[in-house]
This record gives structure tokens, sequence and C-alpha cells, in this order.
């Protein structure tokens, strides 16, 4: 085989594989004198060898290797070094033969005997086209790290502590815990903190445990084996074997069960587990990322989550503010959420008026950014103009809910909004004639934290609750 010293000046690195000896020998030497730098190999197997060890910019490669082929070599590359380009040779080129190499991954295929023009032409292409690859994948790269935050807006006080933390913590394998209330947007901010991590091109794997049922929870997590319970038909890979390498999100943790505990806490010591029903011990490099509407530590003082496996989820805490603490924020959300919604739509966005912006930052918002959201996507919906006005707005927004202070005098902050929070509730319901889900839907919350706000507030012991 013929070696080269290796010149970081020249154009590009190539892997020359034919089994005809004078041909390699004298397409080697010509392209190193065009400044290319080349290594050689007369088998399918020596060639895998040199791609194992060396990186190349180029693999040229003959279909006919004696008893070898040359789209071995192909599927190889494609399977292992996709950002490759492969140049396929062939001493019988037919229209056949061009279309099946190309459908194979081929970037090109030249028919001997080789003219020197067409095989630099070739070439050339070959690695502008890589260096483009090349170039999108760092600029992608760059993209995620500068924007992974793009879809969280903001610029209240609180907002700008959570983006710092973000900074600081992305690319670790912490486990974090985001809390907050239902809508504050824990689940984008868990996308942001993989984007912004060295994880990025690996998966990002969601799970909501408050929306399964115990039974099939920890099977969905953790996967089965074949015949572990009724209705187990095949084996099944559970989230954390589909995150390994990359990220897993576990939103309403605290929904999670004793025994679904006892398994997490496992997980997050030694990142193992066996699937339900198995013996086999499946090791996982899974970074977790958790979040709860719910204080956990009362919920650790009530005895419905393990004191142990609190302290290990709250290795690193994000707080993220309620929309009615950043209230200075909601113009730039609202006309975040106006742009992107004209835009799908195919309008023109053209703000919101002053009477609409203050009644909204008047409103309390319990659904939070989701429900702010919802309400935005609504009036560019069925608004007649361009720009959103009170009449656009739901009544209880456009009425913005201004809160009596008289009545709140003396009172503790949480209690005092919860006056308000309550009539919003209560007002929801009976427009939805008490029917919980549409509720839920109307207010921009899911139906468990509507259930935990009923009871909080004593919604849940008045008759109507229980039709």
């Amino acid at each position: 085989m013929a070696t080269a010293a290796r010149d970081n000046t020249k154009p590009g690195r190539l892997l020359l594989v034919d089994d005809d000896v004078h041909l390699l020998d004298s397409m080697s030497s010509w392209l190193r004198e065009q400044g290319y730098f080349c290594l050689t190999a007369r088998s399918c197997a020596t060639a895998l060898e040199q791609l194992r060890k060396e990186q190349f910019d180029l693999v040229i490669v003959d279909i006919r290797l004696g008893d070898d082929d040359g789209f071995d070599v192909l599927a190889w590359v494609r399977q292992n070094r996709p950002e490759l380009m492969v140049v396929l040779l062939t001493g019988y080129g037919t229209v056949e033969t061009g279309i099946e190499a190309l459908r194979a991954g081929a970037f090109d295929l030249l028919t001997k005997p080789l003219i020197d023009e067409e095989l630099e032409m070739s070439i050339q292409r070959a690695l502008s086209q890589n260096r483009v690859l090349v170039e999108n994948q760092q600029l992608k790269k760059q993209l995620d790290l500068r924007f992974g935050l793009e879809s969280i807006v903001g610029h209240d006080h609180r907002m700008q502590r959570v983006y710092d933390l973000v900074d600081r913590i992305a690319d670790t394998r912490a486990t974090v815990l985001i809390t907050g209330e239902s809508g504050t947007g824990k689940s984008l901010l868990a996308r942001a903190i993989h984007r912004r991590s060295s994880r990025r091109d690996q998966q990002f794997v969601e799970v909501a445990c408050g929306a399964m049922p115990e039974a099939l929870l920890e099977s969905e997590l953790f996967g089965h084996a074949a015949g572990s319970f009724t209705g187990a038909v095949g084996e099944k890979i559970g989230k954390f074997t589909h995150a390994d390498k990359g990220t897993i999100f576990l939103d309403e943790i605290g929904t999670a069960s004793p025994t679904l505990q006892v398994k997490l806490l496992r997980v997050l010591q030694e990142f193992s587990f066996e699937p339900v029903g198995s013996t086999k011990t499946i090791k996982v490099d899974s970074r977790v990322i958790l979040a709860t509407n719910e204080d956990l530590s009362e919920a650790v003082a009530d005895g419905r989550f393990r004191q142990d496996l609190f302290y290990r989820v709250n290795v690193i805490n994000i707080e993220l503010p309620s929309l009615r603490e950043r209230i200075a924020d909601i113009p730039l959300l609202a006309a975040h959420f106006q742009a992107k919604t004209c835009e799908e739509a195919g309008r023109v966005a053209d703000g919101l008026t002053d009477e609409t912006l203050q009644a909204m930052q008047r409103y309390n918002w319990p659904g939070n950014v989701r429900e702010l959201q919802n309400t935005i996507e609504r009036a560019v919906l069925l608004g007649r103009g361009n720009k959103i006005t009170l009449e656009d707005l739901p009544p209880q927004i456009a009425a913005g809910q201004p809160v009596n202070l008289d009545q709140l005098s003396g009172k503790a902050l949480k209690e005092a909004m919860s006056v308000p929070e309550r009539a919003i509730i209560l007002e929801m319901l009976e427009n939805n004639r008490w029917n919980r889900n549409a509720t839920a839907d109307a207010l921009g919350i899911n139906r468990t934290t509507l259930y935990k706000k009923m009871k909080r507030l004593g919604i849940d012991k008045l008759p109507q609750a229980q039709h």
C-alpha cells in the first residue's frame, strides 16, 4: 500500500480502492501531483480498515474488487460515515449500473478508462459538496447553541436568571428539576436545555407521567419482556433506552407512585434498571430533566414523595415564574405569539391596541403563558382585522378582572391571589356546565391541575362539583 505524509494544506484526503495495482499506482501518483493526500487499498477489507483508522473527505472505489464488491464499501460508509462522499468506478458502465449506484448513495459513477479532467471535476464537485455539508452541520450546532431559548420569550429579571442558569448547567449531566405552575413553559425549557447541550444531536424523549395509568407507566419508562403481563405479546423498549446518550424529560413527576419512585431512585443513582418481567440489567447514559407543578417538599412532608428521591432530583432547581409575576413580559409574549400565528395562517400581524394590552396586564392568567398563547391564537384566527382589539378577547380577559385591593388588605400574596383565581375557575365551570375537561381546556391547563386547584380553593366541595 502506498503511503504519503499528511499535509493539511492540500485540498482533500482521498482513499483510492482498486484491485488493479497498475491503475491504482497511476491514479494515486497523478492525484498526488495535483496536491491531494492519497491512501490506497486493493481490497474491501483493507479499505474498511483504513476507513476505521483515518479521516477522509472522499472515497473512490472500483465496483469490482476481485471477489469483493465496491458496493460493500459504499454500504459501510453510508452506515458509519454518512457525511463521506463515495465515487464508484466501473469498466462496464450501463444506465442500470448508474441508477443502482445513485440509489445506493454514491455521489458519482465514472467509467474506465478514466479521463483526467473528468476525474478531477468529479473530485472537486464531491469535495465541494462535502464542505457544504460540514459547514451546514457546524452552522446548525452554532444556531442550536445560540437560539436554544428562542421559544422562551421574556425580559423580566426572573427570566433573565433562568436564562443564565440554563447557560451554566446545560452541558452538564446533572439532574434538573423544573418547577412552576402549569402553563409556564416547563417542557419548552427542558427542550432548550437539551438543545444547548452536547447531546443536542441525540434523542429528546418526553414522558407525561400524570397522563398515564400507573400500571403502564413503568413499562413505558423501562420497557418490558414478552409475556411479562397480560397483553405483553412482544418485547418493548422503554423510554429510558430510547433516550440513551440523549435527554429524557419526565413531566408531572410528583404523580409517580411509591413503587415507581423506588425504581427512579435507582436509575438516577446507577443509571441502570431491569425491564418489567426481565432479569436483564440495562445501563443507559441519559440526561434526566424532571418537572412538577407541585411543591415536592410538601409532598415529602405528607409522605407522598420519597425524601431520598427528592434530594436526588433536586440537584439543580429551576423555578419558572407565573405570568402574573412577570406582567411586563405580556406585550412581548403577545407580539411573539401573534407574529407566529399570523405567519402560520398567512395573515399580517399589526400588533395589539393599548386598551387590549392594558386589559391583558390586569388579568390574572391562571393558565399562564399557555393560556396567553391560546388567547392570542384565537384572537388572530377569529378577529376581523390585523390588529387585536378588546372585542377579539374572551369576556373575562377583556374585562381585565381587576383585583379589589380593599378586599385583599392584610392578606398574604398567595391567599390574595386565590380570590380572583377562585372566581375565574368558578365562572369557567359554570360557563361549561361544570364539565371539567372543557373547563381545563378553556383555562389552558390540564385536568389534573384543575382538580388540584379546585380542591385547594374548596370548589370541589360545592354541590355542583358532584354533577
